[in-house]
């Protein structure tokens, strides 16, 4: 049986500007562009989030809702660093490390470093160690399998530990909201509804076949979940699908030569990004974001592989321009631009294992 643990830290670059500035502690903290900008929030504390501030929204929104709110720019190397750290935390038990994201991470510890029997004691050791070490704190689940470990680490946050023992799945998932599901996402959650399934216990209450009628493929995912089946094994290192840069603007814009332009500079950020990774692929997109939040994703795949800036702007203009002809009357301003790359040619040479948790 596997020990998998989820850990989970808690606001966590809100938390290293309040450990690092005592100014900002027990206050309301954003991280993010300043409160009158167009900016993304890119974390808020947990002060700031009993306001409704939460990442993703813009950080003038952050500022309606909470004037007295800290706004302070990320810090992303340091970030990066203290993530470098507690990897070498989770490395001292096990070398199956997951990354999801700078602060986020699957562990099995099914056969661990130190020999421990129990996962939870491990999870509790984690804990401890990051919080004397860094003066963090994180949250996490111990179960079975990735879904549960990943459910059970939402059940205490903030600072909190969950553990879902062998034979309790179904109790654990019985009450929790399915919109609360992790890969249940709004609008899902709105069809789930519709057909009256509010709870994990609801949703076991259909069969396999009926799901299947009512969401395709996703149906097996959703019966699954509603047991708690997940066999997926923790990986230690994946390989980026795709590579993207993209940017918000400070004012919504309809002027074609500057919004060519950005075109222009994100292409060229985008092929730094890609040297970096050493990476080279056949199909580039472009995202559009409007002024009414509408949103159009344009791609187009080649037989060569393009890494170049002049490459990239080469074809994210054409996507652009056709997409611009199809909305000339009238033309709506642009929110936001990005250009990704996917698709990627298949390397020799395997790259360096990135830091935690690029």
């Amino acid at each position: 049986m596997r020990k998998i643990i989820h850990i989970d830290m808690d606001a966590f670059y809100a938390s290293v500007e309040q450990r690092d500035f005592p100014e900002m502690r027990g206050k309301p903290v954003v991280v993010g562009g300043p409160p009158n900008s167009r900016g993304v929030v890119c974390a808020a504390s947990y002060e700031a989030r009993k306001y409704g501030v939460r990442s993703a929204i813009s950080c003038y929104q952050a500022f309606k809702l909470c004037p007295s709110a800290i706004f302070t720019p990320p810090r992303f190397e340091i970030y990066k660093s203290v993530s470098r750290d507690i990897r070498n935390i989770f490395l001292e038990f096990t070398d199956l490390v997951e990354p999801l994201s700078l602060d986020e991470a699957y562990l099995d510890v099914t056969e661990n470093k130190k020999g421990i029997a129990h996962a939870s004691v491990i999870a509790k050791e984690i804990r401890a160690k990051i919080y004397n070490t860094m003066k963090l704190t994180c949250s996490a689940g111990v179960a079975t399998n990735k879904f549960l470990a990943k459910m059970a680490s939402e059940k205490n946050k903030p600072n909190g530990l969950y553990v879902v023992l062998p034979g309790d799945e179904e109790n654990f998932l019985d009450a929790i909201p399915l919109s609360h599901f992790y890969g249940i996402g709004k609008k899902t959650f709105e069809r789930l509804q519709s057909l009256g399934l509010q709870t994990g216990k609801d949703l076991r209450t259909f069969t396999e076949s009926q799901l299947i009628a009512e969401f395709g493929k996703m149906g097996t995912n959703f019966y699954q979940m509603a047991r708690g089946i997940d066999d997926r094994e923790v990986v230690p290192f994946r390989d980026p699908k795709s590579v993207g840069v993209e940017t918000t603007f400070e004012r919504d814009s309809d002027d074609f030569t500057f919004l060519l332009i950005t075109l222009e500079k994100l292409s060229k950020e985008l092929s730094e990004r890609l040297a970096k990774k050493n990476k080279k692929g056949k199909t580039v997109t472009l995202k559009i974001k409007y002024e009414d939040f509408t949103q159009k994703q344009r791609s187009q795949s080649f037989h060569r592989n393009l890494y170049l800036a002049e490459d990239l702007f080469q074809q994210s203009s054409n996507l652009f321009a056709n997409v611009w002809k199809e909305n000339w009357d009238p033309v709506k301003k642009v929110r936001l631009l990005g250009v990704s790359l996917t698709n990627f040619e298949k390397l020799v040479q395997v790259p360096d294992q990135p830091s935690l948790f690029e």
